[in-house]
């Protein structure tokens, strides 16, 4: 998979494939907002749609896998390491739960 995504942000290059991120962004934006405002109504109005939940979901999982495939081919070509990336993460979650606890 990884010689695939490579193959991809190199045959259309960077400047593109960015713009498609950002398109892919804010399709999954909209998929979340979508999923949230009718739970929003559904709760307003105390009615339950199951087949509206299920479809507005799989909306939102397909769009953060668009997500991901696009954020792995930049991760892919600046040859940046699943691990930095963990490690990075870490401290980030850690900094914010630092400052949750701080709002106490």
């Amino acid at each position: 998979m990884d010689k695939d995504l490579l193959r991809i942000i190199n045959n259309y290059g960077v400047n593109h494939q960015l713009r498609k991120f950002n398109e892919e962004v804010f399709e999954l934006n909209e998929a979340i907002i979508n999923y949230e405002d009718e739970q929003s109504l559904k709760d307003l109005l105390d009615i339950t749609i199951i087949d509206s939940d299920i479809t507005k979901k799989k909306h939102i999982t397909e769009e953060i896998a668009d997500v991901m495939v696009m954020l792995k081919q930049f991760q892919l070509y600046y040859d940046i390491k699943d691990e930095d990336i963990k490690e990075v993460m870490k401290n980030k979650i850690n900094r914010q739960i630092e400052r949750i606890e701080n709002e106490k």
